[in-house]
């Protein structure tokens, strides 16, 4: 079959068959169907490679919506607790007051049923501790018994947790949260259980859940809330993040959970909600990406930096994504159809200039028009259809003007130049057109051409200071100068509390994130070694039927990409809070990461058809929380769990392959030798795959990826990636200067890449012993006490032998000795 493609707005296809000729018309993006005889045929296989998928209509923010973010807490099998939490709470409000609703009361009866549930709390019986426990849940959960939507549920969930945080219940929780952590009997009991189920964590996933709902609601800002209820979120937000609790910040005790899981010690612990909690805490402490946003415009003015050139969020937000990379069939047909044009007669040379007149991006070279073909994923297309480019283009005099193509107004970001740079720049122009150097000297330019004179100016004109530029300057002063360098004056905000928090077992930290998000992985294979992350999904019973057995797969895969959610939330949040407090911090945190293997566990978790991950479908929206607890359940069937919901794409799955690549962007920016390592590990063909789904933001941080390593791959790789490369030039920042498409840059030379790792271990080193670590400090530059007078002065307190014997001491040292007073003058 031939066929002849003509696209418009509205695309005419004819199709010329063996005894049929049909016409119609078709939206883009839609499959056309052919009416033929007694039957309508869809045209899958013509148009699979052609028609322009939408973009992904994501926007990338710091959580989910609110209601997604709570169903997330509660596994599936979890589902029949939510009644025995109501009757716990029933049980208790029928004792202690009428038979009233709780919808009913006044503000009054509600604080006083509040305070008897907070003296429960302090009972002895754990079995009566339990039950308290779930009557506080199931207030915090919304009172749902006495509600006729979610709406009502989620307002009634905001009144309940403001009126348990204004009486204590908070603190108590950390309290009992505490006292679960060290209950070294259920750890023992739990550490000798051949098989881990759900009712080996209820304690514990009763005051996680409690917490965590506290947590997020408190989080949520709502334009309608009284000042009391603002005042109460942020005096609980600085309560949050400063060592009140156990002398130490909320997000540290969480952390020590997670050491304590992954050592063996604690299997028993519902893992998945304390990384959600922990996520949430450090989100509310220490803020999301705008107000880190904020943070860095006040410290550049502090620092009197020049403004940011552009807020990089917005950016974002207003680029679109390229096209996806065509399929093998697509592959296949271009190079038919270039065979087949070989033959043809030559075209005039004024055609070939209007083509390429009209197509900014195409190659000279045909074949350089053609990535090479790793699992057949050709990169990016500039044009929206492949076959477009295909057609020989008619005399330009033909065309109306109209159709030309508009060249882009402008590149998304501003260019940006490091001093580094201009230096750079300067040494090489002085030792080619003068023949000696001058150091670090970026003002003189006697004896350049003035071309060269022009060069300077404008790199200066984009030149960029860091705050981190600033910092290491800073901190370089004060090693050197430690005694007239003064004392710093260091601001004691969230994250300077939580990296003091943290700093004594980061790198366990580190570690055992790492080791649970290698277990959440849909890469990795099931090992013995591995650490059992589904203790708190897991029944006591396990399925007997098939229907049991989809739901429980669909929440194992479900529990598994919340875990990496929150852990890929925690170290982004981490990473980009240090930095912007002190860069060593951020470096401190980044180098025990590295040397975890965090680079290759990323890259790992993207060889995977990342297509599939992010349209997966493990969710069963009608047992979600509220919903699930408002409406009455249809009954489940096999057909409704394989179908999921109807999303384009699963939000979670998507934020946290966005959140991987930006770690991944962090540890790997201006480290050469974290560079070499995306090259050993060949993440070159997996990132491109990763550029098929098309989302604006995800294939920006791809493409920063694939830059930094492109001098690497060598000139075969970057002349078979054309389409890629001209990507990077739309998309990705401009460096002035930057030599990354050529690979002529000195810093691209492999040797002392293990030199460069230890000089940046030595200064976070040295900064971590100046800053925290008082018993190390240098002796000889500790204050010392001159004065003849303080010292005679001070009272200094005697043993009591010294005191019975000061008259035999003071004749054997001092009247007995003689002392010549003028050599002591002299």
């Amino acid at each position: 079959m031939r066929n002849k493609i003509l696209w418009s707005d509205e695309t005419k296809i004819e199709l010329f068959g063996l005894n049929a000729k049909c016409h119609f018309w078709r939206k883009p993006g839609t499959i056309p169907t052919v009416k033929h005889g007694g039957g309508s045929v869809k045209l899958w296989g013509c148009f699979s490679g052609f028609s322009e998928s939408p973009d992904l209509e994501f926007e990338y923010a710091d959580t989910d919506k609110w209601s997604a973010e709570l169903s997330e807490l509660y596994s599936y099998t979890e589902g029949p607790e939510f009644l025995l939490n109501r009757k716990c709470f029933e049980e208790e409000f029928r004792t202690h007051v009428s038979d009233k609703k709780w919808t009913e009361l006044d503000v009054a009866q509600h604080r006083a049923h509040a305070m008897r549930l907070l003296d429960g709390l302090e009972v002895i019986t754990r079995e009566k501790r339990l039950k308290v426990s779930r009557a506080i849940l199931y207030m915090v959960q919304g009172t749902f018994a006495e509600c006729s939507s979610e709406a009502e549920v989620q307002h009634w969930m905001r009144y309940n947790i403001f009126l348990l945080l204004d009486v204590g219940t908070f603190t108590a929780l950390v309290e009992l949260l505490n006292m679960e952590v060290d209950n070294s009997a259920a750890c023992s009991s739990a550490v000798r259980k051949p098989a881990i189920s759900l009712a080996d964590s209820t304690d514990l996933r009763v005051l996680l859940n409690i917490m965590y709902l506290m947590v997020v609601t408190i989080q949520q800002e709502d334009p309608a809330d009284s000042p009391e209820w603002r005042g109460t979120r942020e005096t609980f937000k600085t309560e949050l993040g400063s060592p009140l609790y156990n002398n130490e910040p909320i997000s540290v005790m969480l952390f020590g959970m997670v050491t304590k899981f992954c050592s063996g010690h604690a299997p028993h612990f519902p893992m998945k909600k304390v990384l959600m909690l922990l996520w949430k805490s450090i989100l509310f402490t220490l803020g999301g990406f705008e107000q880190l946003q904020n943070i860095k415009v006040r410290k550049r003015e502090e620092l009197r930096l020049p403004p940011l050139p552009e807020d990089s969020i917005r950016v974002i937000r207003s680029m679109r994504a390229a096209s996806p990379p065509a399929s093998a069939s697509d592959l296949i047909e271009q190079q038919q159809k270039r065979a087949r044009r070989e033959h043809k007669s030559l075209i005039k040379q004024d055609n070939l200039d209007a083509f390429n007149e009209k197509d900014p991006y195409k190659s000279d070279e045909p074949r350089e028009d053609e990535d090479d073909n790793d699992d057949n994923d050709n990169s990016m297309e500039a044009e929206p259809f492949p076959m477009e480019r295909d057609e020989v283009m008619p005399p330009p005099i033909l065309h109306p003007t109209s159709e030309r193509v508009n060249f882009p107004k402008g590149l998304p970001w501003a260019p940006k130049v490091r001093e580094k740079d201009i230096e750079h720049f300067l040494e090489s122009s002085r030792s080619k057109f003068i023949g000696y150097t001058l150091g670090n000297d970026t003002d003189t330019v006697v004896g350049l051409p003035r071309p060269i004179h022009e060069s300077i100016r404008t790199l200066k004109q984009h030149k960029y200071i860091s705050i981190a530029e600033i910092q290491i300057a800073k901190e370089d002063e004060f090693q050197k100068t430690p005694l007239s360098g003064g004392e710093e004056d260091v601001e004691m905000c969230s994250t300077e509390l939580l990296y003091q928090g943290i700093l004594p077992s980061l790198p366990q930290y580190m570690i055992a994130l790492l080791k649970i998000l290698l277990a959440a992985a849909p890469t990795s294979k099931a090992k013995t070694d591995s650490i059992n992350i589904l203790a708190d999904v897991l029944p006591e019973e396990m399925p007997t039927t098939v229907l049991q057995s989809m739901k429980l797969g669909v929440d194992v895969n479900r529990h598994k990409e919340i875990i990496v959610k929150a852990i890929s939330a925690i170290l982004l949040l981490l990473l980009k809070h240090f930095k912007l407090n002190h860069v060593y911090q951020f470096e401190y945190m980044a180098q025990h990461l590295v040397f975890a293997n965090c680079i290759p566990l990323i890259l790992k978790f993207f060889n995977q058809n990342i297509i599939s991950y992010i349209t997966a479908k493990n969710s069963i929206s009608v047992l979600d929380f509220p919903y699930c607890v408002v409406h009455e359940l249809p009954e489940l069937t096999a057909e409704s769990l394989e179908a999921g919901d109807n999303n384009q794409f699963c939000w979670r799955n998507l934020f946290s392959c966005i959140n991987l690549l930006r770690i991944l962007n962090k540890l790997t920016k201006w480290k050469h030798s974290r560079t070499m390592m995306l090259v050993v590990f060949k993440s070159a063909p997996i990132l491109k795959r990763a550029l098929k789904v098309k989302q604006a933001m995800m294939q920006l941080y791809v493409l920063k990826l694939l830059k930094v390593q492109t001098k690497y791959l060598g000139r075969q790789w970057r002349k078979s990636n054309m389409k890629t490369m001209s990507a990077i030039y739309q998309k990705v920042r401009h460096r002035l200067n930057d030599d990354w498409a050529y690979g002529n840059d000195l810093d691209a030379r492999p040797w002392d890449f293990q030199a460069e790792e230890c000089a940046l271990r030595a200064n976070i080193e040295r900064f971590n012993s100046r800053r925290y670590d008082n018993n190390q400090r240098n002796p000889d530059f500790l204050p010392v006490d001159n004065c003849l007078q303080s010292v005679l002065g001070q009272r200094v307190d005697l043993p009591e032998d010294f005191q019975m014997n000061y008259d035999l001491w003071l004749e054997r040292e001092v009247f007995s000795k003689p002392i010549s007073w003028e050599e002591l003058l002299q």
